[in-house]
C-alpha cells in the first residue's frame, strides 16, 4: 500500500519504491540488461523517510563493467568525462568513456595501484601498493613521486586518497597491498598503520593521525571542517571515524561517526567513502553478505538512512557525471552505476 500524498510523478515513484518488499534480492536480476528491472529498482532501499529524496524511481542500479580480479579506486575526470579505476591483482587501471561505455585499459603497469583521484588542476593522484607510494601524473605524462616513506622507512602500501582546497594531499596507509604474495608486494610493515597530509608549498609529510587500526577509505565533509575515516582493523564491530579539521592541516577530536555492521552483527565494514553537498556520507560496504553490500547512505547525525544493495562487496565509490549526481561504484570484479538526487561534494 502506498501512502497518501501530496502526488507528484516524482514522489509517487519514491512511495512506490518504499512499499517494496525488503525480501526482494539484488542476487535475482538480470545484470546484462537483457530482462530490464522493474522500476522502481528494489535495491535501492529508505532505511529513513530523509532518504526518499535522494532516490530516483525510474531510474535503476547498472553494472557498467566486470572482470577485474579486485576493483578499486573508482575516480571522475570531469574534464576527459571519463572514469578510471584500479584493477589492482592485475596490476592495471581501467577506463570507462561517458560517450560510448567503451572500456579500456588506461594505464599497465599502474604499480598496483589502489585509490585514485584527480586534484584540482585535473592531474591524476594514485595510491600504489607495489611501490609503496603515492605518485602524481603531470599534464606532459610524466610522473612525480609524492611520498614513498616516512622518516626514512618505507610505507606499508598507501591506500586512499584526497585532495583538499588548499593543495593538501591526504592519504590513509593501513599496508593491506603488502600483507600477501596475492600482488606479489609481500613485506613487512614498518611502520604504524597512519593518515597522512602532504604539504603544497613544502612537499613535507606530516603524519595527522595513527589513531585508527587499519585507515582504510578517506573524505572531507563538504566544508571540508570535518573529516571521515573507515576504520577497516582492529576489533569489531568496524566503523567510521569522525575528526575536527583545524587550520586545514592537522586533526583534533576523533570520534566514532558510525558502526557499520547491521542488526548487532559483528560483520560488515565502509571502504571507500565520500559525502553529498548536504553532508550525508556514502560509504562503500562489504564483507557483510546479502542484504548488506553495497552502498550505505548515512545523515550528518551518523543514521542510517539508505542502502544501495548489490551482489558483490562494495570496494570504493565517488560522484561523477556533468551533474555529479551519478554514483560510482567498484565492488568486487565489477563496476556499477546509479543516477541519484544527490551531488558529490569533492571533484572526485
Amino acid at each position: 500500500m502506498i501512502p497518501q500524498l501530496n502526488v507528484t510523478r516524482r514522489n509517487f515513484l519514491a512511495a512506490a519504491a518504499t512499499a517494496v518488499s525488503a525480501t526482494t534480492s539484488c542476487f535475482a536480476r538480470d545484470w546484462s540488461g537483457k530482462e530490464p528491472i522493474r522500476y522502481p529498482d528494489p535495491d535501492i532501499r529508505s532505511l529513513d523517510p530523509r532518504f526518499d529524496k535522494y532516490k530516483i524511481g525510474n531510474t535503476q542500479i547498472k553494472r557498467l563493467w566486470t572482470g577485474a580480479l579486485w576493483a578499486e579506486g573508482v575516480a571522475w575526470s570531469g574534464v576527459g568525462r571519463f572514469l578510471l579505476w584500479s584493477d589492482i591483482p592485475n596490476n592495471r587501471q581501467m577506463r570507462w568513456l561517458e560517450e560510448d561505455s567503451h572500456v579500456s585499459v588506461f594505464r599497465s603497469p599502474s604499480g598496483n595501484s589502489n585509490g585514485n583521484t584527480f586534484d584540482w588542476q585535473g592531474r591524476q593522484i594514485s595510491c600504489e601498493h607495489g611501490g609503496r607510494r603515492v605518485v602524481r601524473y603531470e599534464l606532459n605524462g610524466s610522473t612525480t613521486v609524492l611520498a614513498e616513506n616516512w622518516e626514512g622507512k618505507p610505507f606499508n602500501a598507501p591506500n586512499d586518497v584526497v585532495v583538499h582546497p588548499d593543495g593538501g594531499i591526504w592519504f590513509t596507509d593501513p599496508g593491506y597491498g603488502s600483507m600477501g604474495n596475492y600482488e606479489g608486494n609481500k613485506g613487512e610493515l614498518q611502520i604504524k598503520e597512519a593518515v597522512y597530509r602532504i604539504d603544497p608549498a613544502t612537499a613535507k609529510i606530516q603524519l595527522v593521525t595513527d589513531d585508527n587500526h587499519k585507515p582504510n577509505g578517506i573524505c572531507f565533509s563538504p566544508d571540508y571542517k570535518k573529516l571521515y575515516i573507515s576504520d577497516t582493523g582492529g576489533p569489531d564491530p568496524k566503523g567510521i571515524k569522525i575528526y575536527d579539521v583545524v587550520e586545514g592541516t592537522k586533526l583534533k577530536g576523533g570520534r566514532l561517526f558510525t558502526n557499520m555492521p547491521l542488526q548487532g552483527s559483528k560483520d560488515g565494514l565502509a571502504d571507500g567513502i565520500r559525502t553529498d553537498v548536504d553532508g550525508n556520507l556514502w560509504a562503500s560496504a562489504g564483507w557483510g553478505g546479502e542484504g548488506f553490500d553495497g552502498v550505505h547512505i548515512f545523515s550528518p547525525d551518523g543514521t542510517r538512512i539508505g542502502q544501495i544493495l548489490l551482489p558483490e562487496p562494495g570496494s570504493n565509490l565517488c560522484f561523477g557525471g556533468a551533474r555529479r549526481n551519478r554514483l560510482f561504484v567498484s565492488a568486487g570484479q565489477s563496476v556499477y552505476s546509479i543516477h541519484v538526487e544527490a551531488q558529490g561534494s569533492h571533484v572526485s
